[in-house]
C-alpha cells in the first residue's frame, strides 16, 4: 500500500501486527525515535531487571547469585536468544566483550588459521577498519583496502584471507549477499567476519542458510541491550574447533573453576570467551531480548522497509539525494540523505523532538524500528522534516555548532 496521507499511515497501524510491541518501551512522551540506530531505548522489562539485579541479587544475595540468580550462565542463555534472531545453532553464540574486541578475536584466530592478507571495504564502519589495522602491524600481514562498490568476485581476486565485512552497511542500509559472498569466499580458501551491527533484530538473518560461519554484533542497537550493551560471537562448532584466540581469558577455559595452571580452550564458541561478564549490562540484554519472543522476524524486516519507503517517499520533493537503496528496494533499518548542512538540519528536528543521527561528512540518517515505531510516526517524522527544511529553521546557531558526540 502506498501511503498518500496520515490517515493512510494510521490505517497501516491499525492493521499492524507489531504495533502491540511498543508497549513493551520505556519511551518519553512527543519523542519520535528514529535514530539510525546507534542506540535502542529501553524496554521495560530491561529497566525493571536492572534494578532486580542490582537492588536483590547483587544487593540481597551477593556472591550467591551467580548460581541462584543463573549469572554464570548469561553469556549463552543471552547467546542462545540472539541465536534465534540471526539463524544460528543456540550453542553456537556467545555474549562477550565489545564488537572491536571480538573483530580482533576472531581475526588474529582466523589469520593464524589462514594466513595471507587482512581486508575490509574502505567505507566500512571505522572500527572494522581500525582493528585490522592494528593487527596487520601487529603481524606484520598484508592490508587490502577495498572498494566498498565492488562485489565478492572482486574482492577475493585481490587476495584476500580474512575479510570483515557488514552485513548491512551502516551508512547506506544496502543489505549484503551473505550466500553469495560465502560461495566466493570458499572458492578463494578465505573467510569472512561477518558484521551483524546494524543487521540483528531487524533484517531476516539465516547465517547457517547462507554459509556463514563467523560473526559479530552489538547488543546495543536494534537488540535494545543499552548503552554499552555486551556484544557476541557467532562461531559454528566445527570450524570453531579448530580456533585458538589470542585473549585466552580465565572465562574461555574448558573448566574455569578448576584455575588450572595451564589454558585449555572451551568447547565451540566457549573459546571467545575471556573476562568476567559484566552482569548488570548482560541482564538488561538478557531481558531486551525477551521482546523478540516468538516474532516473526520476516515481518520486522519488512515493516523496516515500509517504513523507510515513506519516508523516502515524502523525501522525494526536497531534491535530497539519498544514498541507501529505493522505494521498493531491499534495505536495511535505515535511510540516509545527503544534504552539506545535515548536521544542523539533525539537531533542528531533535529540538523538535525528532531524533535523528548524522554521519560525516553529510549524510542525515533515520532509523525505522519496527517494534516500536509506527506508520503514523514516520509521516509526522517526513512533515517535521519538510518543515525544517523549507523553513531553514536549521540555520541557526545552536544548530550548527557541534557537539561531542555527533
Amino acid at each position: 500500500m502506498t501511503v498518500h496521507s496520515r490517515k493512510d499511515a494510521e490505517a497501516l497501524d491499525a492493521a499492524d501486527p507489531l504495533a502491540p510491541l511498543r508497549e513493551h518501551f520505556d519511551l518519553p512522551e512527543g519523542v519520535i525515535y528514529l535514530d539510525g540506530n546507534s542506540l535502542g531505548p529501553p524496554p521495560r522489562s530491561a529497566l525493571k531487571r536492572l534494578h532486580e539485579t542490582a537492588h536483590n541479587h547483587w544487593g540481597k544475595d551477593l556472591i550467591k547469585s551467580w548460581n541462584t540468580a543463573g549469572w554464570i550462565d548469561l553469556p549463552k542463555t543471552c547467546g542462545a536468544k540472539i541465536a534465534t534472531l540471526v539463524g544460528a545453532d543456540p550453542n553456537d553464540v556467545i555474549v562477550c566483550d565489545s564488537v572491536s574486541v571480538n573483530i580482533f578475536k576472531l581475526a588474529s584466530a582466523l589469520l593464524k588459521l589462514h594466513p595471507g592478507a587482512l581486508a575490509y571495504e574502505q567505507d566500512e564502519f571505522p572500527t572494522d577498519g581500525y582493528i585490522l589495522q592494528g593487527l596487520a602491524n601487529l603481524t606484520n600481514s598484508p592490508l587490502i583496502k577495498l572498494n566498498h562498490q565492488g562485489g565478492p568476485v572482486e574482492a577475493f581476486a585481490g587476495g584476500a584471507s580474512v575479510l570483515i565485512k557488514s552485513a548491512v552497511h551502516y551508512k547506506t542500509a544496502a543489505i549484503a549477499d551473505i550466500a553469495a559472498w560465502e560461495a566466493e569466499a570458499g572458492k578463494a580458501g578465505a573467510v569472512i567476519i561477518w558484521d551483524l551491527s546494524h543487521a540483528a533484530g531487524v533484517i531476516n538473518l539465516d547465517l547457517e542458510a547462507a554459509g556463514a560461519r563467523f560473526a559479530v554484533g552489538c547488543g546495543y542497537k536494534y537488540l535494545n541491550g543499552g548503552p554499552g550493551a555486551p556484544a557476541f560471537v557467532y562461531a559454528q562448532r566445527k570450524a570453531a574447533e579448530k580456533l585458538n584466540q589470542p585473549l585466552s581469558g580465565w572465562m574461555g577455559h574448558a573448566h574455569a573453576f578448576d584455575f588450572a595452571g595451564d589454558y585449555a580452550p572451551g568447547e565451540g564458541v566457549k573459546r571467545f570467551a575471556c573476562g568476567t561478564p559484566p552482569i548488570l549490562s548482560m541482564s538488561v540484554l538478557d531481558a531486551a531480548l525477551d521482546v523478540f519472543a516468538d516474532i516473526d522476524m520476516s515481518a520486522v524486516e519488512a515493516k523496516a522497509k515500509a517504513l523507510g519507503d515513506i519516508f523516502l517517499l515524502r523525501a522525494q520533493k526536497l531534491s535530497l539525494e539519498s544514498v541507501s537503496p529505493g522505494i521498493g528496494e531491499s534495505r536495511g533499518g535505515h535511510v540516509s540523505l545527503k544534504f552539506k548542512d545535515g548536521y544542523a538540519v539533525v539537531q533542528a528536528l531533535i529540538a523538535r523532538g525528532v531524533i535523528g543521527d548524522f554521519r560525516t561528512p553529510d549524510l542525515m540518517r533515520f532509523g525505522f524500528a519496527p517494534l516500536y515505531l509506527g506508520y503514523s510516526d514516520v509521516w509526522d517524522a517526513a512533515d517535521a522534516f519538510e518543515q525544517v527544511m523549507t523553513s531553514e529553521s536549521w540555520n541557526a546557531p545552536e544548530f550548527i555548532t557541534r557537539k561531542a558526540v555527533i
